[in-house]
């Protein structure tokens, strides 16, 4: 039993990996908001270029996943789950995990990993090929010894490779930090957070032979030594940028977590800005909205013109069934924040759901804005399609279309809206050579998606 189980854990390991590398968030969501968006770009701006990378290349993108984890993929995108960024009880912990992350970036990780793999396949491979010559002699029993030794010997070798590359991404890590001038601090309170998890869980903790990530406590022993050497070791976090996290924390609680925990977590005795941030996203979700506002109204009263708060009080007005009163709300969002395309898009549904023609050419000015300034928005693209649809304009509603469904992995939908676009748009303008690159991109991955079935078959 003991021997299938092992060529199961690498073939297995080994498939999982190939697919990540291809599309690692296939399988979850990602979660999009403004103001989290620009705590993650201001908070990893000076790691990013510590790292000595481009920040207008490097992307930290949020997913809906209760597991605290982080990862990197092909390109330089920075996955940071949502339980993570929940579980972190400070900014400085969250940059301790970029700063790790963007290791593995600067280091071409994701790229290597398929060395490894190549490495652990070729051990793998040559124990089944001793093991099939002795089993050819008659040696049964040695031959399924031979196998299962590879076996092992294979998964042993992927896990050495891959806790490699974590050490190095921590030291990585730990350098980034240092240049940034941010404290290694967050660093280790998060790995004592980990190793507290491990406790709980009853993870076995002696030998980190069989484990992709060296243990906690060995991380924790050799970073903190390192980060204590450190001039920034007690250099406190800006209260700007912590008052910040908090908010988005709060805010990110109040969305994916059960409302009886959330207000159970932020009573109403709790007048902070988080705790009413909070409370308004819970209560909205329940459908109470006079609560939502309510807390909505606190949030504005100390800060009238907060981009956000303006948004929020919007969003609940538009998704409660009131799109015109949440016109005030969300035209002096996009007012405070004009490079905010997420929340333009929110003022184009909001112009869109009033059903006021007088509205269109404002959502459609609103909308194009929002697209030219932030492409990679299905929910935006869509509004568009439809403010194209209601114009009668069929061409430009199905590249509109034919935009979302290239955002969002449906080629077979995209390569058919795109070829409906080509067949109503004048040959040579911009909007016919998107529709055109559309087109082939689409095709490309429909034909790729065919040679796989017939394979599978």
């Amino acid at each position: 039993m003991r021997r299938v189980t092992l060529f199961a854990r690498l073939l297995m390991l080994t498939l999982v990996l190939a697919l990540a590398a291809v599309r690692p968030a296939a399988a979850q969501s990602i979660l999009r908001d403004t103001e989290t968006e620009k705590l993650f770009a201001d908070m990893s701006r000076p790691l990013i270029e510590a790292a000595q990378l481009d920040p207008k290349n490097v992307r930290i993108v949020l997913v809906n996943d209760n597991e605290i984890n982080a990862f990197v993929a092909q390109g330089q995108v920075v996955y940071i789950h949502s339980g993570l960024l929940t579980a972190a009880d400070n900014a400085n912990q969250v940059q301790g995990v970029i700063a790790h992350e963007l290791g593995h970036v600067a280091g071409g990780h994701a790229l290597r990993i398929q060395d490894g793999i190549k490495q652990a396949t070729a051990v793998s491979i040559l124990s089944l090929v001793l093991g099939g010559l002795a089993m050819a002699a008659g040696a049964g029993e040695a031959a399924m010894g031979v196998m299962a030794a590879g076996q092992q010997a294979a998964l042993g070798q992927f896990l050495a490779f891959t806790r490699a590359q974590e050490t190095s991404a921590d030291l990585a890590g730990a350098s980034y930090l240092s240049r940034a001038g941010i404290s290694g601090k967050g660093s280790i309170e998060f790995f004592k957070k980990l190793q507290n998890q491990e406790f709980r869980l009853a993870i076995y903790a002696t030998d980190s032979y069989d484990r992709t990530h060296p243990l906690s406590s060995e991380r924790i022993a050799s970073l903190t030594e390192v980060y204590k050497k450190d001039p920034a070791w007690n250099r406190p976090t800006d209260p700007a940028l912590e008052a910040r996290f908090q908010r988005v924390r709060a805010k990110l609680i109040g969305y994916i977590s059960q409302p009886e925990l959330v207000l159970r977590n932020y009573p109403a005795s709790d007048t902070s800005v988080p705790a009413h941030y909070a409370r308004a996203y819970a209560f909205h979700r329940q459908g109470f909205r006079d609560k939502a506002l309510a807390e909505a109204d606190a949030l504005l009263r100390t800060t009238p013109n907060d981009p956000y708060f303006l948004e929020l009080k919007g969003q609940v007005l538009l998704e409660s069934g009131k799109p015109a009163e949440a016109l005030q709300y969300l035209r002096q969002a996009v007012a405070a924040a004009p490079d905010a395309p997420m929340i333009a898009a929110m003022l184009g549904h909001a112009l869109i759901a009033t059903e006021k023609q007088d509205y269109f050419p404002e959502a459609e000015r609103v909308l194009k804005t929002a697209v030219n300034r932030d492409n990679d928005n299905p929910f935006a693209w869509y509004q568009l399609g439809v403010i194209y649809d209601r114009k009668g304009d069929q061409a430009r509603a199905a590249l509109a279309t034919a935009e979302r469904y290239n955002l969002t992995g449906e080629p077979k939908l995209a390569l058919a809206s795109a070829e409906m676009a080509l067949r109503g748009i004048p040959s040579g303008t911009a909007d016919y050579l998107r529709a055109q690159d559309i087109a082939m991109v689409s095709r490309t991955a429909v034909d790729r998606d065919k040679r796989k079935n017939r394979g599978n078959r």
